[in-house]
């Protein structure tokens, strides 16, 4: 999430390490690491085929192989333009192929126009299976970038930035996995992880100006940043950014029928609607367009630090969310007319 050092944080206590990187190439080949085809769903199928009940889709072995490799030493902290995200880019492009994923343009790399050197969002597509829901578009994004490097410790200057955002791009990365072995969306979907976020969202300004001056028909973007620890006593799961501004939180509780998302007061007052990639959707093209997090300035003390590595994200709570996501996604896409607007 941009520029929002110096924020008021509360210290965790932090370890070191990471999962074996080999385990997650295996994984975004679309297996268990084993070798063996990953079957981590259990699906209810009635009139429509697959149903919105989905059971440990995603599993903590699956988001920590992600995970493991995008926060690795070995991508040396994705910075904009570096060898390490270009590493990245190759891993995501694996793993939207191997998918059922297909570029949004000619191929999943969309060159940044606004960044000196060569960068690129990568950008899937999945047309919507509906005649006519599918000229609509639903946008589910996060930022793969982060800062490289940052302030050693213990000779470590590495800023892997695990939670930041590596633990967003692998939540979108599961979305896209899913609806790519179902292909059950009505409305077309495009999964979006964007460069140049730790820049000033140059790759979502980049992509939203692309999109509109194409009159795409956007009916929402869902953003993911910084879901890689759970937040702590709160009566929701996770919170969404600009929440008085539309309907969003209550359509998503309603459809996943409990308190889903709710209201962070720290997000209102830091104004984190306009720090991250969703908000030149929103100047764009006027929709719903917000981020869903659960880093709420007192669950993790290692923004924009070297402490921000693999061994401190929750596995478990980063699986959970994005299996009580998936059938809110679901809903959204799927809805015969759209229901989350600006108030």
């Amino acid at each position: 999430m941009k520029n929002i050092i110096g924020l008021a944080i509360l210290s965790i206590a932090l370890g070191c390490g990471a999962a074996k990187i080999d385990e997650s190439v295996g994984l975004a080949k679309g297996t268990n690491g084993s070798g063996a085809v990953a079957n981590d769903v259990e699906v209810v199928h009635g009139s429509e085929g697959v149903s919105s009940v989905i059971s440990d889709f995603s599993t903590e072995k699956r988001v920590g192989g992600i995970i493991s490799y995008l926060a690795s030493d070995d991508l040396k902290g994705r910075e904009t333009g570096s060898e390490g995200i270009e590493m990245a880019a190759e891993y995501i492009e694996t793993i939207f192929k191997s998918n059922g994923v297909d570029p949004y343009f000619k191929s999943y790399r969309d060159t940044l126009s606004n960044f000196e050197k060569p960068a690129y969002n990568l950008v899937g597509y999945i047309e919507g299976t509906d005649e006519h829901l599918k000229n609509e578009f639903v946008i589910i994004g996060a930022h793969y970038d982060h800062i490289g490097s940052a302030d050693p410790v213990a000779g470590d200057n590495i800023a892997n930035g695990a939670n930041d955002n590596a633990s967003g791009t692998t939540a979108v990365l599961e979305f896209a996995r899913y609806f790519g072995k179902f292909k059950n969306n009505k409305r077309s979907v495009i999964f979006a992880l964007f460069s140049g976020e730790e820049k000033g969202l140059l790759g979502s300004k980049h992509l939203a100006k692309k999109l509109k001056d194409r009159n795409l028909d956007l009916y929402t973007m869902l953003n993911f940043e910084m879901v890689g620890v759970p937040l702590v006593g709160k009566d929701y799961f996770m919170y969404v950014t600009g929440y008085e501004e539309s309907n969003l939180a209550d359509i998503c509780n309603t459809y996943a029928q409990e308190k889903l998302v709710g209201f962070l007061p720290t997000a209102k007052e830091y104004n984190l609607f306009k720090r991250s990639d969703n908000y030149p959707f929103h100047l764009e093209f006027g929709v719903p367009s917000q981020t869903f997090c659960t880093f709420d300035f007192t669950n993790f003390d290692h923004y924009h630090k070297v402490g921000d590595e693999v061994a401190i994200m929750d596995f478990e709570h980063m699986a959970l969310l994005v299996n009580k996501t998936l059938p809110v996604l679901e809903d959204i896409i799927n809805a015969p007319v759209g229901e989350i607007e600006y108030k």
